[in-house]
């Protein structure tokens, strides 16, 4: 439906409440003069009722729960007195006279008085019940949506990635990469509504990233230099000893260029084994 029609429809709704008021008005003014009520008192009494149903109405959609249900339970209460003194007025013609005063709602005793109890009872009521519902809906916090939750999510998460934490394990370019093993840190989740908390008062946790002072002054060697100072270490070393394990923790590098060396020994050895070797 567009927006147009929304709007006549509005409308109409509005002419047709309109209508209905000013049939419900005479009646209650009526029954208003019937029980003592003045002229400016009668004038007043109808829109005590059915202002206060209308009021209710209101609350009703806008509240929600056990206050929903309330404003539901005042709004039906004030319908059905009001439609018991329209049936009333209905069946006394007396009450439609021009000048009418003090008169009875009921033939007997016990009726008349129950009528009279009802309607001198609902501007009281009017009173209490209104204050009630204006109270409620004043006071009402609608609840979050899960659509708007996980909106925030989605933002706090795209906060989170937007600070641009460097790489687990990235280490600065001429850097000798260490054996150890990094330790891999694990994400931390953080709810939308602690994402402030949680950031101002938890202490941050190391990343992949090694600090200057934490790496070692050692400069890097190259494979020639690697391969000199593992002759001198290797020198008496027998050939069944030349492992990559045990060349690396002698030269303290990486198990490839360990391998390197190892390789480049063994095949010196063996040069020099054929060398002196009579023709």
């Amino acid at each position: 439906m567009n927006r147009k029609a929304k709007t006549l429809l509005v409308l109409a709704l509005v002419a047709v409440v309109g209508m209905a008021f000013r049939v419900s008005w005479n009646a209650l003014r009526d029954v208003a003069k019937a029980i003592g009520a003045d002229d400016t008192a009668a004038t007043l009494y109808p829109f005590v009722v059915d202002g206060l149903m209308a009021l209710a109405l209101v609350a009703a959609l806008v509240l929600t729960g056990e206050a929903r249900r309330f404003a539901l339970r005042v709004l039906a209460g004030y319908t059905l007195a009001s439609l018991v003194l329209n049936y009333v007025h209905g069946l006394l013609p007396e009450l439609h006279a021009e000048s009418i005063g003090w008169s009875r709602l009921a033939d007997g005793d016990y009726t008349n008085w129950a009528l009279v109890l009802l309607a001198t009872s609902l501007p009281v009521g009017s009173i209490y019940f209104g204050s009630d519902l204006v109270a409620k809906v004043l006071h009402h916090r609608p609840p979050i949506e899960p659509d708007r939750q996980e909106s925030t999510q989605t933002d706090v998460n795209r906060l989170m990635s937007d600070q641009h934490e460097p790489a687990v394990g990235e280490m600065a370019p001429g850097t000798e990469a260490d054996s150890s093993p990094v330790p891999v840190v694990e994400p931390i989740e953080v709810r939308p509504q602690l994402a402030v908390a949680a950031e101002s008062t938890r202490p941050r946790r190391a990343t992949g990233r090694v600090p200057q002072a934490a790496r070692s002054s050692r400069p890097v060697r190259t494979d020639i230099e690697l391969l000199a100072e593992a002759r001198g270490l290797t020198e008496s070393w027998p050939v069944e000893k030349l492992t990559g394990e045990g060349i690396r923790k002698a030269l303290r590098t990486s198990p490839a260029k360990a391998r390197i060396v190892r390789e480049a020994l063994k095949a010196e050895r063996e040069r020099d084994a054929v060398a002196v070797v009579p023709a």
